[in-house]
């Protein structure tokens, strides 16, 4: 039951009289037109004018109620731009997320991402409301490990450190010692083989990842058979193919990418590094190896740089609407709640990795580093 005392329908079902009045009541007004002007000048390159007349209201009418209801949005790199750059009070990838979910003073976050995301808001901020727009949105790397299996790991490999991707449930984070992101798991895992004296360190559950990793560090990595879906279904031969087709364009992968592909990049990073990398240098072409949205919103910083657009879709990214956010909004459902004893353990993993200082500059993997090539273990 939300705070207001509204019993949320089945998925699917119109909310109430509420909801279908307020949607009913939206309208493509010159007053809409004027608040979304700021929007519209980031996103029309990849929104049509028809298109736009459908979301201005909606985006108009979220950023009313945000301020009724001392909200913000938390939108994530894989949103689509009239959600990115629409209503998202913060933008990014998951590390620049959880910090500011710590940082927020407002009293109800929206998480414009999927389910672990909002989880990690909740347990950083257990004190505020934290709502998901669509209780479905998922995450295969999330799904494919949990708290048991983190438990019969550390008891196979007894005092070995455990990095935990921050893609992953509450219940996953409450058995590992310290959580990273893409951005930062090459500094976590060094950080952590450090702290503990080791020169081994478990970093589950992407598979990928963590052989990305091992070829930047000297510390040996201990790896779970978790796969992003996005990121895995990319190959050599798609790289191949790319630059064939497009000879003069500079190719970044993220870092879920299996090696082949990381190999056949110019570049490979995080979405932040990404980002970073088209506002910083300003290639003339560029094609982002990673989740479909994420051209579009850095393409609304860069219009000087032509995107080539060979990408994979994330199905729960997209269960993300401007649509179920306004009526997030408008209801309070879905509301995130983890277990206090769940919670209190996951935000010690979480909050060592905020409290370490950022990496002065995000993780690269594209560069083999390590000397000693000695490939995962894998559990």
């Amino acid at each position: 039951m939300a705070a207001d005392g509204f019993t949320p329908p089945p998925l699917g079902a119109p909310a109430d009289a509420r909801v279908a009045a307020a949607f009913a009541a939206l309208a493509f007004t010159p007053e809409v037109e004027a608040e979304t002007a700021g929007a519209w000048e980031k996103v029309k390159g990849v929104v049509t004018p028809l298109e736009w007349r459908l979301h201005a209201p909606l985006i108009a009418a979220i950023n009313r109620l945000k301020v009724e209801k001392n909200a913000v949005i938390l939108a994530h790199n894989y949103m689509t731009p009239e959600i990115f750059h629409g209503v998202g009070d913060y933008v990014g990838d998951s590390l620049g997320l959880a910090r500011e979910a710590a940082r927020s003073d407002a009293a109800v976050i929206v998480q414009a991402g999927v389910h672990f995301m909002a989880e990690t808001s909740k347990v950083l901020c257990p004190d505020k409301t934290v709502l998901i727009p669509d209780l479905r949105a998922g995450c295969s790397l999330a799904s494919s490990i949990t708290g048991a299996d983190v438990r019969l790991i550390k008891q196979r490999y007894p005092g070995i450190p455990v990095v935990t991707y921050v893609n992953t449930t509450a219940e996953v984070k409450a058995e590992t010692d310290i959580c990273c992101t893409s951005a930062n798991a090459v500094q976590v895992v060094e950080w952590a083989a450090a702290q503990w004296g080791v020169d081994r360190v478990i970093l589950i559950p992407d598979e990928y990842l963590a052989r990305n990793v091992a070829r930047q560090t000297e510390v040996k990595i201990i790896a779970w058979q978790g796969r992003c879906e996005v990121h895995e279904r990319f190959t050599a031969a798609d790289i191949a193919e790319i630059r064939a087709s497009w000879p003069g364009a500079e190719i970044l992968a993220h870092p879920e990418c299996p090696t082949e592909v990381i190999e056949a990049a110019d570049f490979a990073g995080s979405t932040a590094a990404m980002n970073d990398y088209v506002l910083t240098r300003k290639p003339k072409q560029v094609v982002l190896i990673t989740e479909c949205s994420m051209a579009d919103n850095v393409a609304g910083d860069a219009p000087d740089t032509e995107f080539v657009r060979p990408c994979n879709l994330c199905p729960h990214m997209k269960r993300i609407s401007l649509e179920n956010i306004y009526e997030t909004l408008l209801t309070g459902r879905y509301e995130v709640s983890v277990p206090a004893e769940v919670s209190e353990r996951a935000r010690l993993a979480v909050q060592r990795m905020i409290d370490l200082p950022p990496p002065r500059v995000p993780a690269r993997y594209d560069l083999v580093k390590a000397r000693h090539h000695v490939d995962v273990e894998l559990i």
